[in-house]
C-alpha cells in the first residue's frame, strides 16, 4: 500500500506539499498540484480518513440518533437524511436507539470518540434523562429534528403536529360529517399529544362532542389500527369518519373494514396522517395529512452545517407545516351543506 511518501517520491516535493495539496491547507502551484494528483492516482494512494480529520479539524462524519428506522415514516426521514448528507458530501452514522436511554449514552460516547463534526436528533420523546445527556454533548453542534422545542442548546425543527391534527378534523368536518372518532396515538407522547390536541380542537370549535369511546388511544402499528376499528365497528352506534393519528393506523383500520364487510369510503371515511410513501398504494387511496419530509432533511441538515462551517452559536427553532393530501378514503357526510 502507497504511502504518502511514496507519493511525494513520484511527484518530485515534499511530503508536506502532498498534504497541502490533498487537504487544501496552503497555495501550491497549479503544475505541482497536477503532479501531486498524478502520483496519487499512479499509486491509488488512499489518505488516512483519521489523520487528514486531525490535520483540518473535520471528519465530514454526522451522526443521527434516532428513535427507531423501522417505522416507515422515519424511515423515509432517515432516507432523505442520507441522500442530502450524500449531496454535500458528508457520511451519516446512523444510530437506532428504540428510545433506550442506555443505547443512547453508548451510541453518544461512541459519536463523540469518533470526533463527528455534527450530530442529528431524531428522537420522537425528550424525557428529563435524555435532555440532560444531550446537555453533556453540547461541544457537538446539534439540531433536533421532530415535535417541539426542548432545550435552549439546540438548534430544532417543529412539525406543527397540533395544526395537522386541526386540518384533519377540519376536512371531515367540513365534508359534512359530525360523528367522528379517532384511533390516536400514544397520548403519554409529544406526537401523538399535538395532534389529538389539534383534532379535538376543531371538533370544540364546531360544536361537535363525541362520545369518550370513540377515542381510542393505540400505538404507531398497523394491528393496533386494526384492533381500534374493529373495536368501533362493535359499536351500537358507528361513527361516519374515522381519524388515524398515524398511515400505519390507517392500515390496519382499513383492513379490519375490508374484513368486516364495509367499503371506504361508502360506508365510513378514513384520513391520516404522514402521508408515507405507499398510502397512495392503499385501497382507496389515502387522504392524509402530509409531512414535508425531504424538506425536513434539507432544512435540518443545513441548519446544522451552518452551524459546523460557520460556527454559528445562536440557536434557532423553524416551524414546518403539514398539508393535507385528498385523495378517495373520505366521501361526504350526511350534513353536508348543499
Amino acid at each position: 500500500m502507497a504511502t504518502i511518501k511514496d507519493v511525494a517520491k513520484r511527484a518530485g516535493v515534499s511530503t508536506t506539499t502532498v498534504s497541502h495539496v490533498i487537504n487544501k491547507t496552503r497555495f501550491v502551484a497549479e503544475d505541482t498540484k497536477t503532479a501531486v494528483w498524478a502520483a496519487i492516482k499512479e499509486l491509488s494512494y488512499s489518505p488516512s480518513a483519521v489523520a487528514r480529520s486531525l490535520k483540518v479539524n473535520s471528519t465530514k462524519t454526522l451522526g443521527l440518533l434516532a428513535t427507531s428506522s423501522g417505522s416507515p415514516y422515519f424511515a423515509e426521514v432517515i432516507q432523505a437524511v442520507e441522500s442530502a448528507c450524500y449531496k454535500k458530501g458528508y457520511t451519516l452514522i446512523l444510530c437506532n436507539t428504540q428510545n433506550d436511554l442506555e443505547k443512547q449514552q453508548a451510541y453518544l460516547a461512541m459519536l463523540a470518540q469518533k470526533r463527528v463534526d455534527g450530530l442529528l436528533v431524531m428522537c420522537s420523546e425528550y424525557h428529563p434523562p435524555l435532555l440532560e445527556l444531550l446537555n453533556d454533548y453540547q461541544n457537538i453542534p446539534m439540531m433536533v429534528m421532530d415535535w417541539g422545542k426542548h432545550s435552549d442548546f439546540t438548534d430544532n425543527i417543529e412539525d406543527n403536529g397540533f395544526h395537522g391534527g386541526y386540518l384533519a378534523a377540519r376536512y371531515l368536518i367540513d365534508r359534512g360529517h359530525r360523528d367522528i372518532a379517532t384511533i390516536t396515538g400514544q397520548l403519554n407522547e409529544f406526537t401523538g399529544r399535538e395532534r389529538h390536541r389539534g383534532f379535538l380542537h376543531a371538533l370544540e370549535e364546531a360544536g361537535i362532542h363525541i362520545p369518550a369511546e370513540w377515542i381510542i388511544e393505540a400505538d404507531f402499528q398497523p394491528q393496533e389500527g386494526h384492533e381500534g376499528m374493529m373495536q368501533l365497528l362493535k359499536l351500537k352506534k358507528r361513527p361516519t369518519a374515522l381519524f388515524c393519528g398515524g398511515d400505519v393506523i390507517a392500515m390496519g383500520a382499513l383492513c379490519a373494514a375490508g374484513e368486516m364487510g364495509l367499503r371506504i369510503p361508502q360506508d365510513i371515511s378514513v384520513i391520516g396522517y404522514d402521508n408515507i410513501r405507499n398510502t397512495r398504494f392503499y385501497n382507496p387511496p389515502l387522504t392524509t395529512i402530509q409531512q414535508p419530509k425531504e424538506n425536513l432533511a434539507e432544512m435540518a441538515l443545513d441548519m446544522l452545517l451552518d452551524r459546523v462551517i460557520n460556527k454559528r452559536e445562536t440557536y434557532h427553532s423553524i416551524e414546518l407545516h403539514p398539508e393535507l393530501v385528498e385523495r378517495n378514503s373520505v366521501a361526504d357526510g350526511p350534513h353536508l351543506k348543499k
